[in-house]
């Protein structure tokens, strides 16, 4: 994530902020520009940015920080305009959890535009993304999070820690956040908007084994058996091994998870130099706003040895490895096609909402 500083005071403010700590000026993002700007305190007055007039989105009120151009078509931004499907206003526990998940999904739609990926919202194509983001708490609905034909379904109960952990442990799963739920799914609906109808789709089965099988059948074999014993030699987690389409989505997910957290490592100006008698690398490495013009090898670089650190500061907390997966060079081919697939992608214009 880029860093952000208060219009007013120039403080820093974080991503999910709606004033500045530091002087309590109200801030809201302006997407395009990728920067925060005052809004003032009546919320009904307008905001000009770069000759445009802009409003707070109108779940504001549900934390949500962004602004909409006073003439587009809907009163929300782009990021709440995905959401389908929500809990009934009634459910204020519900409301509350989709408050917490639209936090995710706010940093997971900007960091596919700082990408250049493609945003074809549901409501202007059919099979355009869209989030069905609904609690297996409320009327007894059975949730499941997954993907099809552009929806992405995501169960609100998971932004509860105590849920969220034990079926981590449960599942043996090394991490499991509402964040990587968002990017793992964002895995499975680009390889289908971007992958499996285009000229890209021979090399993936290549990479990742061919998707036309079964998928029923894949599952059944994974609960049933688990993973291969060898399975750290070619995939990036247990549940990578299952299917092909999985395979890819873990990849995915991952690519964004090392290119936000190395773009939050370049924002703060980060360097990692070289010193050989501390076991350092043997050269600088110095982390990248964005790796759109650089090969997968120097992302995987940068990242291979900047995880060495980060590992080390979550365990000065008491805490476990940031990152507890092994980049080998098979995974690293993966991520590799994932590099190709977004920076070979388009973006089309996209209404900021």
């Amino acid at each position: 994530m880029i860093a952000f500083s208060c219009p007013r005071c120039r403080g820093f403010i974080a991503f999910e902020d709606e004033s500045c700590k530091s002087c309590g000026t109200q801030v809201g993002l302006h997407l395009p520009s990728e920067r925060m700007v005052r809004v003032d305190d009546d919320e009904d007055i307008g905001i000009e940015v770069d000759g445009t007039q802009w409003h707070p989105c109108a779940n504001r009120h549900w934390r949500c920080n962004w602004l909409v151009a006073d003439d587009a078509d809907t009163a929300l931004c782009l990021a709440c305009s995905l959401v389908r499907r929500r809990p009934d206003p009634d459910d204020t526990i519900a409301m509350e959890k989709l408050a917490d998940a639209r936090m995710a999904l706010r940093r997971l739609v900007f960091q596919l535009r700082d990408l250049g990926l493609p945003i074809v919202p549901y409501y202007e194509r059919e099979g355009g993304l869209a989030f069905d983001l609904v609690s297996s708490y409320s009327n007894g609905e059975k949730v499941m999070i997954g993907h099809a034909n552009g929806v992405i379904t995501i169960d609100l109960v998971e932004t509860r820690d105590d849920y969220r952990e034990r079926l981590r442990v449960a599942l043996g799963e090394p991490y499991r956040t509402m964040l990587g739920h968002f990017r793992h799914e964002i895995g499975h609906y680009y390889q289908s908007v971007l992958v499996e109808n285009g000229p890209m789709i021979d090399r993936c089965r290549e990479v990742f084994g061919d998707e036309r099988a079964s998928y029923q059948d894949a599952i059944d074999r994974h609960y049933k058996f688990g993973p291969p014993e060898d399975w750290r030699r070619s995939h990036i987690s247990e549940y990578a091994t299952m299917h092909p389409w999985e395979d890819f989505a873990e990849c995915f997910a991952h690519y964004l998870h090392i290119a936000d957290t190395l773009q939050t490592t370049a924002a703060a100006d980060v360097v990692f130099h070289a010193n050989l008698e501390r076991g350092y690398p043997i050269e600088d490495v110095v982390p990248l706003r964005n790796y759109r013009d650089e090969p997968i090898g120097r992302m995987v670089w940068d990242w291979k040895r900047a995880t060495v650190f980060f590992n080390l500061i979550n365990k000065s907390m008491g805490k476990r490895d940031l990152y507890p997966f092994d980049l080998n060079s098979a995974v690293a081919a993966k991520l590799g096609f994932v590099h190709e697939v977004v920076v070979s992608a388009t973006l089309p214009e996209v209404a900021t909402a």
